[in-house]
């Protein structure tokens, strides 16, 4: 059976988390793995394995483990909850998945800064997921002054089988519907490769 595999791009607060978890909604047999679960699991319960600087590789570990459990040992289709802002990385997991024989999509989040703070100054998320910062203001601060690192780009119409762009939350149903419709596709082009499915 020819899967997907939804990969988010964006922001703090542009989206991805209630995106995600509407589309999973919506996509028969499908499975979010949102990394700031596994941040909030390690902060609950492995505090103290958290490394003190760089990158947190504890989380990176076991995100990567639940992701390659899901691919190889499900057959799920994949929505991956993340930022997903650095170029190199991205490519780095798309290429991972077409391996395993995905269709990946990647929905980027292009919403306005002033909609974000303003989503930011609202919101009741707990900020017990953050290790280097202490607001999600600072959050997004850094990922402003991190939008120029020449790793941190867009995605590109060749990077995925097909590109979604948000650009406003009342275009969210609309993108769901969409991958739904290409799932509903792919299912039917293996009905008609092997009519005994």
């Amino acid at each position: 059976m020819k899967r997907l595999v939804v990969i988010t791009v964006g922001k703090t607060h542009s989206g991805k988390t209630t995106f995600a978890k509407k589309l999973e909604q919506h996509l028969n047999h499908s499975v979010v793995i949102d990394r700031d679960n596994h941040a909030e699991f390690i902060h609950t319960y492995y505090k103290s394995l958290l490394p003190k600087q760089g990158v947190n590789t504890l989380k990176d570990a076991i995100s990567r483990t639940i992701i390659d459990f899901a691919a190889n040992q499900t057959n799920f289709h994949i929505i991956l909850c993340n930022a997903n802002r650095g170029r190199k990385g991205r490519l780095d997991l798309l290429e991972w998945f077409r391996s395993k024989g995905f269709v990946s999509i990647i929905v980027n989040f292009d919403i306005p800064d002033a909609i974000l703070l303003s989503r930011i100054a609202d919101s009741q998320r707990s900020t017990a997921i953050l290790r280097n910062a202490s607001t999600f203001e600072e959050v997004l601060s850094r990922q402003l002054a991190g939008s120029h690192n020449d790793d941190v780009l867009p995605p590109t119409s060749d990077e995925a089988h097909h590109l979604l762009v948000i650009k406003d939350s009342n275009e969210v149903q609309s993108t769901i519907q969409e991958i739904v419709q290409i799932a509903r596709s792919l299912a039917n082009d293996q009905t008609l490769m092997n009519p005994y499915l």
